[in-house]
């Protein structure tokens, strides 16, 4: 049954649409790279209409609309009155806030039933959709765990897991899928009008970020970065503020944000950046770890799909692969809240065709090139500027010469990528053969990440580099787990070898990107490297480039020493 379906996200931050033609994902697109304000949470407008764009489509042809239950426009609320009626026209007028969050109001009208209290119809009027347009809103925690499990055609049971700081009242969800059969075990809709537990790893791990004075959901990679270079030395003393069931729930005697931040203000207290960072892994590590170990005792599987903002951690998803015999551990690329509007749509397909129709439509996830193509405009709007040029060397070979002698350079190429990671279409690419690349990477490009920047090797040879294997090799295609390096590769590869000896290897297929493998291929024929660094094309606390503008502007501000596309090579003139 065909059907447009629109998922949108509108949230605290990582705001973003996509749509679906039937099961067909045609377009994703967070709506920070269209802002280019970093983390918008805003209502994503704009990102509606680039997704819509993208298909050929207006609001008009769109017959459903899922929402998740956050903030949402505060005009189409109905019932408020009293003090509740005055405080949101004093949000709304005085201080420049048009959205209020749906969980108050869940609560005060006991019912999950959104139409109760919200008026989606005239919402989806006032933006543009056509009358009869169905409204549905979708559970978060479901969104985050469905496209792992519809992503992966060949799986026949599933431990499914989600964990971040929180959504529809709960900070964690459960589900098990065997014998053709989905159950929630935690963190579905039965729970969405139980009273909120402060219970959350990813609220501490949030704190903690904050405690050392980088931004919450945004800086958290920085505190797993420095959690190589320490010793957990006071990881007892937070440990036990956590503690893991018989059934896999975690529970914490931290009651509230209050406490929690706190509480990890003064862990910090005599302890260095890095010890304090050590500290914090471990105990997200061991509580995670002994969460799956009594869900896996209880639930049998063989794979493992995860998404929310906790697994945005390499170090924890590389152990949950290790530690447990799995077949396969998938983490779906956008795993943040910027995930949602993919697992939203899943959600309202399962509901209107059943689970067993909606197992029939699973299929291959493929490369997450879900943004806009730029391809036919990039050439001719880099010719255009003046103070860049395009140079007569041919595209494959120029790179690697460039690459070669330490040069900096972007590629530029096909669909924007959908999710947190650069995977070869909007990509900052560098020698990895030397460890000060890693520094001046850093100073070009502002930034001052403790982690070592990622590498990326052809799907031929990354198995001789990296310790891929049947479990990990499908998360290492979009870069959301960590392995280890082999020992004859770390120090000739020593640009994106972390402390541990472990990096965040991206795995390229051809069939995804010829330019991006192609390079890849010839690299190593020039230099014996069978690997690149990978890093996003932005600068520190932007967006991933978008437009090519954007691209040009990297170029000409000198961040970078060249761009490539699939025409040509261009060089600041």
């Amino acid at each position: 049954m065909s059907q447009l379906i629109l998922g949108v996200h509108s949230g605290s931050h990582d705001a973003a649409a996509a749509l679906f033609d039937g099961y067909e994902l045609k377009a994703a697109v967070s709506l920070e790279r269209l802002t280019r304000n970093k983390g918008d949470g805003a209502y994503p407008d704009l990102a509606i209409d680039e997704v819509l764009s993208i298909a050929g489509a207006t609001r008009k042809d769109v017959d459903v609309v899922c929402h998740s239950r956050t903030l949402m426009p505060t005009k189409y609320f109905r019932n408020l009155s009293g003090f509740d009626w005055l405080k949101e026209q004093y949000r709304t007028h005085l201080r420049g806030k048009d959205r209020r969050q749906m969980m108050p109001e869940l609560f005060r009208n006991n019912t999950a039933d959104t139409e109760r209290f919200y008026d989606s119809a005239a919402l989806l009027r006032d933006k543009g959709f056509r009358e009869g347009t169905h409204s549905y809103f979708y559970n978060h925690h479901e969104a985050h765990a469905l496209p792992a499990l519809f992503y992966s055609p060949d799986w026949d049971d599933a431990l499914l897991v989600t964990a971040d700081g929180g959504g529809d009242n709960v900070h964690y969800s459960h589900r098990h899928f065997a014998n053709g059969a989905l159950t929630n075990i935690y963190g579905g809709e039965d729970t969405i009008l139980t009273p909120a537990v402060e219970d959350s790893l990813g609220k501490m791990y949030g704190a903690a970020t904050k405690a050392l004075g980088f931004r919450r959901v945004r800086h958290e990679g920085k505190v797993t970065g420095l959690s190589a270079m320490g010793r957990p030395v006071r990881a007892d003393e937070l440990a036990a503020k956590f503690s893991v069931d018989a059934n896999g729930r975690v529970h914490s005697t931290l009651n509230s944000d209050r406490e929690i931040n706190a509480f990890m203000q003064s862990l910090l207290k005599g302890l260095s950046k890095e010890d304090y960072s050590a500290s914090v892994q471990k105990v997200l590590e061991d509580t995670m770890l002994a969460s799956f170990e009594r869900l896996l005792a209880q639930n049998p599987a063989k794979h493992v799909g995860v998404s929310g903002g906790v697994f945005a951690n390499v170090k924890l998803n590389r152990l949950l692969a290790e530690r447990f015999g799995l077949n396969e551990i998938f983490i779906f690329p956008a795993m943040g809240d910027d995930g949602l509007p993919v697992g939203g749509a899943l959600a309202w397909l399962l509901r209107r065709d059943g689970l067993a129709n909606w197992l029939k439509n699973r299929r291959e996830l493929g490369p997450v090139y879900l943004g806009r193509d730029f391809t036919a405009t990039v050439d001719g709007a880099l010719a255009a500027i003046p103070n860049v040029k395009r140079t007569a060397e041919a595209p494959v070979a120029g790179t690697v010469q460039r690459l070669e002698a330490g040069q900096l350079g972007a590629i530029y190429t096909g669909r924007m990528e959908y999710g947190p990671r650069a995977l070869g279409n909007r990509t900052i690419l560098a020698n990895p053969s030397r460890r000060e690349t890693h520094d001046l990477l850093n100073e070009r490009l502002s930034r001052s990440e403790f982690m070592p920047f990622a590498p990326v090797a052809t799907a031929e040879r990354a198995g001789d580099v990296f310790d891929i294997t049947k479990v990990n090799r499908r998360a290492c295609r979009y870069m959301t787990i960590a392995t280890d390096v082999r020992p004859d590769w770390r120090k000739r590869i020593a640009a994106v070898v972390h402390v541990d000896q472990s990096a965040r290897p991206q795995v390229i297929e051809r069939a995804d990107n010829p330019l991006y493998h192609d390079i890849l291929t010839d690299f190593e024929r020039a230099t014996g490297l069978a690997a690149l660094v990978n890093t996003s094309f932005n600068v520190h606390e932007e967006p991933i480039v978008n437009t090519p503008s954007e691209c040009a502007r990297a170029l000409t501000d000198g961040r970078i020493d060249f761009v490539v596309t699939n025409q040509a090579l261009y060089v600041r003139g």
